[in-house]
């Protein structure tokens, strides 16, 4: 990896599973750096020590192995606590992190206050008023300081990779909390130092924290660092337009994995919606690549829609190669496993239907309805008829064209009786396909109605 190439991150909090908004960040971020000869570093904000857990942290780790995403360097911000104590010591030091008494009531107050008044709800800046004499009071009655980032009250501005120009007047927003009143930190502080330590040269999120990076511009200014390239994407929503969260669990990537999705189905989706790109399946992640340019990625909100997944899933399954199956099939047990792949595929919506059509095969099938008396006839002629084997993808054909020259029937009147002894369905893959695969005793047993 050259000195130049890019080096991203993802940083999820481990307070829950990651849902489809949150694995469309980690894959920009991944396909951003592959498509650069970059790194991807995984990042857990574990600093809410009461809400954060391992198990979330493992479920993450999980859902991105998943999808396809090889992380080459992961860190804990728990693990990185006197890295932020320097910083916040070095802040103070210079008069821009200064202590708070406030409480929640006391602020609540004054918000409601300022809009009353119609002024905006911002942080006035009381506790920079405060004499020595008077913090020291405050402690006394037992008041333990949080403490906030001076702002300078000018206007941030920044070339957006995918929203373009931006700027943000600082003064329209309260100082940020950076330090909560236990010594615990906000995302804020941690954020920006990890950024610096670790290289991070491009931050690709959601649009949702536009705002915050003005604020962390100024910090990364602060403490005498330059600034990663910032690049804000869209947003997905539900079809209604309501935002994801990750109280709606149908839609985490454990729920999605669990009801059959495929992970490329999934990425592609959660890539390409929302994007100048028409949504189309991939065989693998790494068709992605490149694939998307950040500039591509419209500033509208995309909606997702579960049932488009469902239909992209079953393309996705329908144009893979028996190749990047043959392990998954395997694993269940299906013999003469290459023909049947080539028989069934196309039927797919979800992997799992492939066990429907190999119990459709080797196990015994009933017609869906008692057939007539003249099908009857007519499949117990088919039975005479039947070829001796060895069977190959032509015999269908022989066979069928010689019962249209005996039997007169051609059309529905002669494949639909058929394929209703064969396979007990009224549709399904191709005959010429499936018919090898039952054999000539299964098939011989299933037009006398023998149940075989």
């Amino acid at each position: 990896m050259s000195a130049d190439a890019p080096v991203v991150r993802f940083a999820p909090s481990p307070t829950g599973r990651l849902h489809i908004g949150n694995a469309r960040t980690a894959l920009f971020n991944w396909l951003f750096a592959k498509a650069h000869t970059g790194s991807f570093i995984l990042r857990y904000d574990d600093t809410d020590r009461e809400r954060s857990t391992e198990r979330y942290a493992q479920g993450i780790a999980e859902d991105l192995a998943w999808l396809g995403i090889v992380r080459d360097r992961i860190a804990r911000q728990s693990e990185r606590i006197a890295q932020y104590d320097a910083a916040a010591d070095a802040l103070r030091a210079r008069g821009l992190l200064y202590p708070c008494y406030e409480t929640e009531e006391e602020l609540e107050y004054r918000r409601r206050r300022q809009l009353a008044l119609h002024r905006p709800p911002i942080y006035d800046r009381a506790a920079l008023k405060l004499s020595a004499e008077e913090r020291a009071r405050l402690e006394g009655e037992g008041r333990r300081p949080y403490w906030r980032f001076r702002l300078d009250h000018r206007t941030v501005a920044w070339n957006d990779l995918v929203r373009g120009a931006q700027a943000i007047d600082t003064a329209s927003l309260s100082d940020p909390v950076l330090v909560r009143a236990d010594g615990s930190y906000l995302y804020t502080l941690p954020s920006v130092v990890d950024d610096i330590d670790m290289g991070v040269t491009h931050v690709i999120r959601g649009e949702d924290h536009v705002t915050n990076t003005a604020v962390q511009l100024a910090l990364f200014e602060a403490l005498g660092a330059r600034a990663p390239d910032f690049a804000h994407h869209n947003l997905l929503t539900l079809p209604s337009g309501e935002g994801l969260s990750k109280r709606l669990g149908h839609l985490s990537l454990e729920a999605l994995r669990d009801k059959g999705y495929e992970p490329t189905a999934v990425a592609a989706l959660a890539v390409l919606i929302g994007t100048a790109h028409a949504v189309e399946p991939v065989t693998a992640l790494g068709d992605l690549v490149g694939k998307v340019d950040l500039a591509d990625i419209s500033h509208s909100a995309a909606k997702f829609d579960e049932a488009e997944l469902a239909a992209l899933n079953a393309r996705t399954l329908h144009q893979l190669p028996f190749a990047a199956v043959a392990a998954r099939l395997a694993a269940r047990g299906i013999s003469n496993a290459p023909a049947f792949w080539d028989a069934v595929h196309g039927n797919l919506e979800k992997f799992s239907d492939v066990d429907i059509w190999a119990a459709m095969i080797s196990e015994p099938v009933a017609p869906p309805e008692t057939p007539s008396v003249e099908d009857a006839d007519f499949l117990r002629r088919a039975a005479e008829k039947l070829p001796e084997e060895p069977w190959d993808q032509d015999t269908w054909a022989r066979w069928t064209e010689a019962l249209k020259v005996t039997s007169g029937r051609k059309g529905r009147a002669l494949f639909h009786p058929l394929r209703l002894a064969l396979t007990g369905r009224e549709a399904g893959p191709e005959l010429k396909q499936l018919l090898p695969l039952i054999g000539r005793a299964r098939a011989l047993a299933r037009l006398r109605g023998e149940n075989g």
